[in-house]
């Protein structure tokens, strides 16, 4: 009964703004929704079993399938084929961890990926993200549920590497925003220190990558290991703007740099001038790398903060998105 009620809320919610309701997703994918009256958004369920994503790359729990705000579309199915075990088979603002433990593992051990689990490493090569790892142990998942919030706790218990990792994902009341909560506690013997980049996987009103699709920074940029920035987009200032339609296997990407070791910095911007849609990222912790990458389908800010936590310490951060329109021109 209370499931038909969110329903019924959720599709008044729709018609009375103007928002088209979004196709569904798989009946057997564990799955949740939540609306604050000005943002709708769907996200997917961690499950070790019928989850919607499996892979081993990116934290199981956020995977965003939908957001909507103002008749604007901001997530869906970017990539070309799908399997749960495919690395990069996610939507929306998801994250990823470095690996804890990997370069210790001897082939066979058990290394740590901090909202996956306990993974496998299989042979001497070095770690790839792109490949997927046998998951050993998952971790016992736990979800708490509101109209407008949806809250994950991982806990994680291992010889070395112990951990209770948290994540709110939340839409304030009266706000275009979504506030990504996070803390993660250390309950292990040694000290864990990681690198967390958000890939930011935002496919705004369903466009291919071309003119009009704008990433701004607060900041003048500089570019190293650059491909694409010549014909298909270009730097100008504190922006990036798409100045070809991609196509193919087409792509663009850069490590970008112009940012100091302040939380202001991590202050980004991506805007469609082509639909009027825009969505801004900001946090309260500084940069530690900076990456856009960007293919046909899609152009992502993946932003990078350092995170370390001493044996039995808590450390909390927060990401906040911000959702607005532009005035429609080409963005040039």
């Amino acid at each position: 009964m209370k499931k038909s009620i969110v329903a019924l809320y959720l599709l008044a919610f729709f018609r009375t703004a103007g928002i088209a309701q979004p196709p569904a997703s798989p009946p057997a994918v564990p799955k949740a929704e939540i609306s604050n009256g000005i943002l709708y958004a769907r996200i997917y369920l961690p499950d070790p079993e019928k989850g919607y994503y499996r892979g081993t790359r990116f934290d199981w729990s956020g995977v965003m399938p939908a957001l909507e705000y103002k008749g604007h579309t901001y997530c869906g199915q970017w990539f070309p084929e799908y399997a749960p075990t495919t690395h990069d088979a996610v939507m929306g603002p998801v994250e990823s961890f470095a690996p804890l433990g990997y370069t210790d593992a001897a082939p066979g051990g058990s290394f740590v990926q901090i909202g996956v689990g306990l993974l496998t490493r299989p042979d001497g090569s070095a770690y790839n993200s792109f490949k997927y790892y046998p998951v050993r142990d998952p971790g016992s998942w736990q979800i708490k549920r509101s109209q407008a919030a949806i809250e994950f706790r991982q806990q994680l218990k291992d010889s070395l590497y112990s951990y209770v990792y948290t994540k709110r994902m939340e839409l304030p009341k009266d706000r275009p925003e979504l506030v990504l909560s996070h803390s993660l506690k250390n309950t292990g013997t040694r000290a864990i220190a990681t690198d967390v980049f958000d890939h930011n996987f935002f496919l705004i009103d369903s466009q291919s990558t071309g003119p009009g699709l704008v990433l701004k920074f607060r900041f003048p940029l500089t570019a190293e290991g650059a491909r694409g920035l010549d014909d298909l987009a270009a730097i100008r200032g504190d922006s990036i703007l798409i100045l070809r339609q991609l196509t193919g296997n087409a792509s663009v990407y850069a490590i970008l740099h112009g940012y100091d070791d302040q939380a202001e910095d991590y202050d980004i911007r991506l805007e469609n001038h082509k639909t009027g849609a825009g969505l801004r990222i900001r946090a309260d912790r500084p940069l530690s790398r900076l990456v856009c990458w960007g293919n046909s389908k899609i152009l992502c800010p993946e932003p990078y903060m350092h995170i370390s936590v001493p044996p039995g310490e808590t450390v909390t951060w927060t990401i906040r998105y911000e959702f607005y329109t532009v005035s429609i021109s080409n963005g040039k």
